[in-house]
């Protein structure tokens, strides 16, 4: 292991358990590394990361040299994220010249790779060490479990403290990391992260970093807000000479203005996959639509007084659950009314997924066990549920939840089966990814994301053997 120089006054030498490590942490961490069955089993959120890197190969002793980006990368990577925006914010809220905090803080992208890292002078020259620095990769593949890239993966908060670590050289710190979402996608915009020395850390902190998160949010929103008001006084003269129902939306889908609806309309739906070269396409809420480009945005002109019902789609249909790609995971149908694609909520995911892999159906109380561990939240259930048939209508039946007969179903998963819904820790996903890790199960119509390549030097665990896969929970075996 590396050695890390001491961290400046009161902090830990980190050649030895920091105070609050019980002993016997540093042996759990040596047992789930090895891959043997732990005495003390760490907390889940932990225990799933461990177990994910020990089979794609890292070595906790060694791991792999962090990338660093150049200043110029580093500086369109900056722009590109949105968050320069936020980082006056967050300076003034955390970096407090006055206490001398003995913290860090680090503001990291949706990718793990960090743009913004402030602090001590002392301090930061201690994390140069193990690579901690403006413009290094912190995704969890190379690094193990920590409090940027775990969170960037999981897309939920996270408390990392000493040999909680997956790497060893990392046990003289703790860190806390907060997403921060986009308000226009819903997807993780970046990270917001507090490192310290793992003695001096206090228990609040992570609240502090969630506090933190949510204020970077509130200043994307605050931008947000101020792109719709630009558009909507370049929409306003148009709209003013539109003959029939009209509104503008900016490229997330968001309505800056509109005139004419029946009934308003916050957000669009957008093709997941973009507009294409067509003038027309059909969207769930309006039916055929006239698109063309304005400004920032779009003009998008509905060619029916009456939209289309999603319900006549479900003949013949067939729905893509994608869950391919971890921030962001969609569900698509092609059916006699047309194509569309439509992001799905964690929670919409969640739902649909266990929906997906017992073909017969779901009572509610099936499905808040499955969610919530707990069959008696069915109120939660029911009403998720309702907003899921909002906009999929008749491919959802219910007494019991299940998708219609005549729906052809297709779940894309990730290559790594601890990527399937990461963020979520509810326990039938987390029963799922484990049987589909070890092939016990297959999902229904089930296609598999392209392997990622290897990184360099790096040794893949090997699998223990299994039962043949079988189909969770009575979902019929894909042809």
């Amino acid at each position: 292991m590396r050695n890390i120089a001491r961290l400046g006054r009161g902090e830990p030498d980190p050649a030895r358990y920091p105070t609050g490590a019980a002993p016997d942490s540093g042996r759990t961490h040596e047992q789930m590394a090895a891959g043997d069955t732990p005495s003390r089993r760490p907390r889940p959120e932990i225990g799933d990361s461990w177990e994910r890197l020990r089979r794609l190969g890292l070595d906790p002793e060694r791991g792999r040299d962090p990338e660093h980006l150049g200043p110029a990368e580093l500086e369109h990577r900056r722009r590109a994220s949105g968050l320069d925006a936020v980082m006056p914010a967050l300076r003034s809220a955390l970096l407090d010249p006055v206490s001398d905090l003995p913290l860090i803080l680090a503001v990291a992208d949706s990718a793990g790779t960090l743009l913004w890292n402030e602090g001590p002078r002392q301090l930061r020259r201690s994390a140069d060490l193990i690579g901690f620095m403006t413009g290094g990769h912190w995704g969890e593949e190379s690094v193990g479990t920590n409090g940027i890239g775990t969170v960037a993966r999981t897309g939920r908060p996270l408390r990392v403290h000493s040999t909680e670590h997956y790497m060893l050289n990392q046990h003289a710190w703790t860190c806390v990391g907060a997403p921060v979402r986009d308000p226009r996608t819903g997807r993780v915009a970046g990270v917001v992260d507090l490192s310290g020395p793992a003695r001096g850390v206090h228990p609040q902190l992570l609240t502090l970093a969630v506090t933190a998160a949510k204020l970077a949010e509130t200043e994307l929103r605050a931008a947000q807000l101020e792109s719709l008001h630009r558009l909507r006084t370049v929409a306003e003269p148009v709209l003013a000479q539109a003959t029939g129902p009209a509104l503008v939306v900016d490229r997330d889908g968001w309505t800056a203005a509109a005139t004419g609806l029946l009934s308003p309309v916050n957000r669009l739906r957008l093709p997941a996959d973009g507009w294409g070269s067509a003038t027309v396409h059909w969207l769930p809420s309006l039916g055929h639509c006239a698109v063309e480009p304005l400004a920032d945005g779009w003009l998008v002109r509905p060619l029916t007084q009456a939209g289309q019902a999603v319900s006549e789609q479900s003949i013949g249909a067939r729905l893509v659950l994608d869950l391919s790609r971890a921030d962001h995971p969609v569900v698509s149908v092609r059916g006699g009314a047309g194509s569309w694609s439509h992001p799905l909520s964690p929670r919409h995911a969640e739902l649909l997924l266990l929906l997906a892999t017992h073909q017969p159906g779901r009572t509610a109380a099936q499905l808040a066990e499955g969610l919530f561990g707990d069959p008696h939240r069915t109120v939660t259930v029911r009403a998720e549920l309702s907003r899921l048939r909002r906009y999929l209508g008749g491919l959802l039946e219910h007494r019991p939840y299940r998708f219609a007969e005549s729906v052809q179903v297709e779940v894309v998963r990730p290559h790594d089966a601890y990527q399937l819904l990461p963020a979520s820790s509810a326990p039938g996903i987390r029963r799922l990814r484990a049987l589909l890790d070890n092939g016990s199960v297959l999902l229904p119509g089930c296609r598999t994301a392209p392997q990622p390549e290897p990184a360099a030097g790096s040794v893949p665990s090997p699998r223990q053997a299994g039962p043949g896969p079988r189909q969770p929970d009575g979902a019929q075996r894909p042809a």
